[in-house]
């Protein structure tokens, strides 16, 4: 990747990128038929740093390879380049939402206690059908906003910004949300109701 003077990764990445694509036609032998994936390292680069108070990273709306948080070299005890570790559920809410192939990381799952966390944002890509061709709409994107619809299905956001709520149609639902530390936590009024607090970093809605 390429990073600017002050060590964080510049805007356009679209080089690194297309060095990926390029890998994976040549592999295939062109005709569009490539057998291989390719882990998106440019979209774990941004992802790194976007989500560090410049969530105004994500707003590439390309589709994506094998999207991931870490894997066995980046995080785990090799630690090479890993992903921050008090963000790691909103790296997830962006790679099970948005278009591309997630994949998931061991130690995530089931050493770090996030399988319930984890599994709650893979059944929303699941009844939803988010694909890899899904088409992706950024609402809103900030330091510390992200917000974008899915297939007209799912709306999700990131980020500790709390007035988005104008962005949410009110044919959507809450489905899922969590809070590094307060992880599906909701906090629930005198009468017993659920009270949406859109400080927590992370929210998806499901259209009904």
């Amino acid at each position: 990747m390429a990073y600017g003077g002050d060590g964080k990764p510049l805007y356009n990445q679209d080089p690194h990128r297309q060095a990926l694509v390029d890998w994976v036609d040549n592999v295939g032998g062109g005709a569009g038929a490539s057998p291989a994936t390719v882990f998106d390292l440019t979209t774990k680069g941004i992802l790194n740093a976007a989500v560090e108070g410049e969530l105004w990273r994500l707003i590439d709306p390309q589709g994506k390879a094998v999207t991931f948080i870490d894997n066995h070299d980046t995080g785990s005890t090799q630690a090479m380049w890993p992903f921050p570790s008090d963000k790691v559920m909103q790296g997830y809410a962006y790679t099970l939402t948005h278009p591309g192939t997630p994949c998931i990381f061991y130690d995530h799952f089931f050493d770090w206690g996030l399988k319930d966390e984890i599994a709650a944002l893979v059944a929303v890509r699941k009844r939803n059908g988010i694909t890899p061709a899904s088409e992706l709409t950024i609402l809103k994107y900030d330091g510390d906003a992200y917000v974008s619809q899915i297939d007209d299905k799912v709306i999700m956001k990131i980020g500790s910004r709390y007035d988005v709520s104008a962005l949410i149609p009110a044919r959507y639902q809450v489905v899922a949300h969590g809070n590094e530390g307060e992880r599906h936590q909701p906090r629930t009024s005198s009468g017993g109701s659920s009270i949406i607090d859109l400080q927590y970093s992370y929210f998806f809605f499901a259209r009904f």
